[in-house]
């Protein structure tokens, strides 16, 4: 299958409204099967054509067809929710009449959520969300960095913010934060409209702040704030040392009187070790890493690199970062990515690859719905592929895998503080939308110096200040999607452990976990990989105290 023959039509207004007439005159019929049946042809048609208008807009946000079509996909995203939100409504009303019916509890629990977030009224209001965070998609993208006499997008200058020599990171870093403090009232300006315009939509739907709303758009069935808040505290006590002392070792390994911001990227001293070859090094040697890991994840691979299903390279006007999206119509995942010659291609590249993974393994699950879990269990597939490469590493990095493996479990400590910020700040500015931008600034510059004490700016002003969190799309385009990462983390570090045991078993486990998609909440995801949820007490405790020891770091 090639990536250029996929082709979705365009949902015109009349011609849902018109398909979704038949659908419920077939549920007034009784036919509730047949209706089910044409409404998950319906729903795959038009979120493969979803996929494809915002993959294209991501490739080149200059682009002006891909720019209209997103900007169509905007105005009708409301108009698709409405009319899934009445069939759901029809189909949760048939099945509880029939005492449960049919219907699986955890699909039910999925579609009362649903349905909880949308109504008619807010319709416009979503249009607009969307409109804003395409904005601030478009304005990172846009990103010219004046360097050495040249000019990078943000992902461009990615190598020189990991450079060995402290005067070129140092000299980056105040270039990309430039860009930013240049951008500093627009970036303001689209984040608190969007707080004042999600907090409105939260009142419609008939509650007082949008943290509320965020949780039952993230679908999160099994827990709520107060156990985020607990687990919050958790990597305060127990990673926050360690992360703490982990960056002392680093200035005094680095002979630095002090460690500033620009400093941290360098977890090797020797300079952080850079992958063995360029892209197409990189996508000839995952073959034979992805068949040592399990065969159906390299055929799946394969498919993919010959039918042209990843975008890997960075160029201008790309959006920056790296996702994972997926074609319901024909069952196949696409990657995106920005590779820029530094490890992270490594990281992005198996996490990436872990997402389309699991998607292609649950493309045979009974309902649309669970073709992907919930975005906490999503994250345990990406973040756990990218440990169970390990032992395959020597392909990608050759003899520098050691100090890869080494640098990558450190980093995957020290995000884990960084991560819990990015969520304690959201839940701040939500139960708070009054506050000033400079309220926001204040808030982050708060929360930085609790959870990650160790960070100094130095003469980075801008940031200084507490304008970090801006560099963070998901707090501008997925609200309250971030402790899902560091959630996930605590699964995967798992799968380290029990990969360094028993390599076979866990690769096993982790092959098993992704064929059950979204079939089931998060918590009980992982108890069916025999996996403890973060939540439980000393599982966040026992994870840091061996990767602790493992680092000759400790843990107390």
């Amino acid at each position: 299958m090639q990536f250029s023959d996929i082709k979705a039509q365009r949902p015109a207004r009349d011609q849902l409204a018109a398909d979704y007439s038949q659908l419920f005159s077939l549920l007034d019929s009784g036919a509730s099967a047949q209706a089910m049946q044409r409404w998950d042809v319906r729903r795959r048609e038009t979120d493969t054509w979803l996929s494809l208008t915002h993959l294209h807009f991501s490739q080149d946000t200059a682009h002006p067809q891909y720019k209209a079509d997103r900007e169509y996909a905007d105005q009708i995203g409301p108009v698709v929710t409405e009319f899934e939100t009445r069939m759901k409504r029809r189909l949760l009303a048939a099945a509880d009449g029939q005492n449960r019916g049919p219907l699986p509890s955890h699909l039910r629990a999925l579609w009362h959520m649903d349905i909880s977030t949308f109504d008619p009224a807010i319709a416009i209001d979503l249009e607009a969300e969307a409109g804003l965070e395409a904005r601030y998609t478009q304005l990172i993208a846009s990103a010219e960095i004046s360097f050495n006499g040249q000019a990078y997008n943000l992902a461009g200058i990615q190598p020189f913010l990991q450079h060995v020599n402290r005067p070129t990171r140092h000299g980056a870093a105040l270039a990309m934060w430039k860009f930013f403090q240049a951008h500093a009232d627009e970036l303001d300006d689209v984040f608190d409209r969007l707080v004042k315009l999600r907090t409105k939509m939260a009142r419609v739907l008939g509650d007082d702040v949008f943290t509320p709303l965020g949780y039952r758009r993230m679908h999160r069935l099994d827990y709520g704030p107060s156990q985020v808040e607990n687990y919050r505290n958790e990597v305060l006590k127990h990673v926050t040392p360690l992360v703490t002392r982990l960056m002392d070792h680093r200035r005094r390994e680095n002979h630095l009187d002090e460690l500033y911001a620009w400093d941290e990227p360098i977890i090797d001293p020797a300079g952080n070790p850079t992958p063995a070859g360029d892209q197409v090094f990189l996508t000839e040697q995952a073959h034979g890493m992805f068949e040592q890991i399990d065969p159906s994840l390299a055929d799946l691979y394969r498919q993919m690199l010959a039918g042209g299903f990843m975008d890997l390279g960075n160029r201008p006007t790309k959006a920056g970062g790296g996702f994972c999206t997926s074609f319901p119509n024909v069952g196949m995942p696409f990657i995106f990515a920005n590779f820029n010659g530094t490890h992270h291609d490594i990281d992005v590249f198996t996490h990436e690859m872990g997402h389309a993974f699991q998607n292609y393994q649950s493309r045979n699950q009974p309902f649309m719905d669970y073709f992907w879990p919930t975005m906490d269990a999503a994250e345990i597939h990406s973040m756990s592929l990218e440990f169970l490469a390990y032992p395959q590493m020597s392909r990608l990095m050759g003899p520098s895998a050691e100090r890869y493996r080494r640098m990558h479990l450190k980093a995957a400590l020290e995000f884990l503080p960084f991560g819990v910020c990015v969520d304690h700040f959201q839940h701040e500015i939500y139960n708070h939308p009054d506050m000033s931008p400079q309220d926001r600034h204040r808030t982050w510059h708060r929360l930085e110096s609790l959870y990650m004490p160790w960070r100094k700016w130095g003469d980075l002003a801008y940031p200084a200040s507490g304008a970090r969190w801006q560099a963070q799309q998901h707090i501008y385009r997925s609200p309250f999607y971030y402790i899902d990462y560091t959630l996930a983390q605590c699964a995967a570090l798992q799968f380290w452990r029990l990969s360094n045991a028993d390599y076979p078993s866990a690769a096993r486990q982790y092959v098993d976990l992704c064929s059950r998609g979204g079939s089931a909440p998060f918590i009980a995801l992982l108890a069916s990989a025999g996996l403890k949820s973060p939540f439980d007490s000393g599982a966040l405790a026992d994870i840091v105290r061996e990767a602790g020891e493992y680092l000759q770091i400790g843990s107390s």
